[in-house]
């Protein structure tokens, strides 16, 4: 209650699917807190028939993102990084009630991560080039392969950062035209729907990005059983539900990015968008 005695509206959380916020299918929520167990807010706790909305929203949106150009991805991404500046106060106030740390430090981490999604940005239309290749071969051919992005990702985004954590997985996945479903920190997933309201009113297609939050344990296996899934980054998985997500995701051979131990602060990895990359390699006759 504030000072004048008015009651605060207590917001609840959506999910959000192919570019719309509806409530979990389940009608099931869960208190959010922050580092010092006050009440924030509460937030969806989305299910199996939300996780496969998800991914079939992904599916619909993946031709028309991997279609467009490098360059149009990164003028994407550069403008969500735009929009998430211009927002930078209460993303502030996020993480500082997430992780508990002063408005000066969480200020730095907004900054980190709209530094973060212009440097992938700046990769869109370099990181074919440096996967791609003029291949020598014996006889009257040309031999070139590129890369293609694999399909719909899901993402299991890390515990801590969830700001800058949550820019260093999803941004990789979608600048090289992938598309993805992410499940959001559980202990902290207020910063990735208000993320989530910034890809909204972004130029960022409906469905690229999908946004589940709940439960890690019990969304994480489903995604990677998935079979409409073609991979999945298990970063923010522990390490007894990583090895039953990677027994899941063998069904369907997914292209699999383990968890590692990182500091968010420190340099950015390619193998992160690389991962997620197919090789295709055309054989063309010389003179023809």
């Amino acid at each position: 209650m504030s000072e004048n005695g008015r009651l605060a509206v207590r917001k609840t959380y959506k999910l959000f699917i192919g570019g719309a916020f509806p409530r979990s299918e389940s009608g099931r929520s869960y208190a959010v807190t922050s580092s010092k167990g006050d009440f924030l807010a509460n937030a969806s706790r989305a299910s199996r028939k939300d996780a496969r909305d998800a991914v079939v929203a992904a599916r619909k949106a993946f031709p028309g993102w991997s279609a467009a150009t490098a360059y149009n991805r990164g003028q994407i991404l550069y403008r969500i990084a735009e929009m998430l500046e211009g927002r930078r106060a209460q993303f502030a106030g996020e993480v500082a009630e997430a992780d508990g740390v002063s408005a000066r430090k969480a200020g730095e981490l907004v900054d980190a991560a709209v530094d973060r999604l212009v440097w992938y940005a700046g990769w869109s239309d370099k990181i074919g080039a440096l996967r791609g290749a003029a291949n020598p071969v014996a006889g009257p051919y040309f031999n070139l392969s590129t890369a293609e992005p694999s399909g719909v990702i899901a993402v299991i985004a890390p515990p801590m950062g969830p700001l800058l954590g949550l820019v260093s997985v999803i941004a990789p996945v979608i600048v090289t035209g992938n598309t993805c479903v992410v499940v959001a920190s559980e202990r902290a997933p207020l910063p990735s729907i208000t993320l989530a309201e910034v890809l909204a009113t972004s130029d960022l297609p409906a469905g690229v990005v999908n946004v589940l939050t709940g439960p890690t344990a019990e969304l994480a296996p489903w995604l990677a059983a998935h079979m409409d899934v073609n991979g999945i980054d298990l970063t923010g998985c522990p390490p007894d539900l990583a090895l039953t997500c990677e027994r899941e995701a063998a069904e369907n051979l997914k292209r699999v990015l383990r968890p590692a131990e990182e500091s968010w602060l420190a340099e950015p990895r390619l193998d992160r968008m690389t991962t997620f990359l197919e090789t295709k390699t055309v054989w063309h006759p010389i003179g023809i």
